[in-house]
């Protein structure tokens, strides 16, 4: 019996030289048929840090390279509702202008109107004499009017020179005598109106210079008239007086 299976193993064992030999030469007929096994790992996906540069166009032959690619368009040729656009633009400018112009015209005729009222109200109240002065023109200007009638009717019969002059000199004379404050400041605006007009400047100045001058005069000849009475009383009084001393 052992010599039996003495003589089995010495059968096998070129079986199984034979079995080796072959799937050392055919290993891709034992893996094909050996089953497929799922990993235990998960694969890992490794990523590059640094970016990609993507890769550059490619530039067909028959296309042309546009060098002027950063030039402007072409200017587009206006439309005739662009042209009507315009000229409404321009329209209403002229008409705010115009507008505009009617309404600084406007403002510069009210500004005129109020300043002159301004100063016509400020001219008449210079005119007024002051309150410490103890001046009013009420007692006065009726006694200026008296004087003027006064005169008038005294040259009722006289001359149309004379009915002219009279009653003005009469109610002159009388202003400056009952209101000399407020005939001081008449004559002053008027003089400063005179003064826009050098002819009638120099004409006024002539004429106070000639009455000034007259006055004088007036007031000499009238010294010397009382002078020349005072001798002559003052003569008789001593020619009387040394009579007199004589008849005693």
């Amino acid at each position: 019996m052992a010599a039996r299976v003495l003589l089995q193993r010495r059968s096998f064992a070129p079986l199984a030289a034979a079995a080796l030999g072959g799937i050392a030469f055919s290993p891709a007929v034992v893996f094909a048929e050996a089953p497929k096994r799922k990993p235990i790992y998960d694969e890992v996906e490794f990523h590059s840090p640094l970016p990609v540069a993507p890769s550059p166009p490619a530039v067909l032959p028959s296309q042309p390279i546009n060098d002027n690619a950063d030039e402007e368009p072409a200017s587009r040729v206006p439309t005739p509702t662009d042209r009507l656009a315009v000229q409404i633009g321009r329209a209403r400018l002229f008409l705010y202008d115009v507008a505009v112009a009617a309404e600084n015209k406007v403002n510069q005729t009210m500004d005129s109107a109020f300043d002159l009222e301004q100063s016509f109200t400020r001219t008449i109240a210079s005119l007024a004499p002051p309150r410490e002065s103890g001046e009013k023109l009420m007692p006065g200007g009726i006694y200026v009017l008296v004087a003027a009638m006064a005169g008038s009717i005294l040259t009722r019969n006289r001359s149309i020179v004379l009915r002219a002059t009279l009653p003005f000199a009469l109610g002159v004379g009388a202003s400056w005598t009952v209101l000399p404050i407020t005939m001081r400041n008449v004559s002053d605006l008027a003089w400063k109106y005179e003064q826009k007009f050098p002819a009638v400047a120099d004409s006024h100045i002539k004429l106070r210079e000639g009455i000034q001058r007259g006055i004088h005069f007036a007031k000499v000849h009238r010294e010397v008239g009382v002078q020349y009475v005072d001798d002559k009383v003052t003569n008789v009084r001593e020619a009387v007086e040394n009579w007199v001393a004589q008849g005693k």
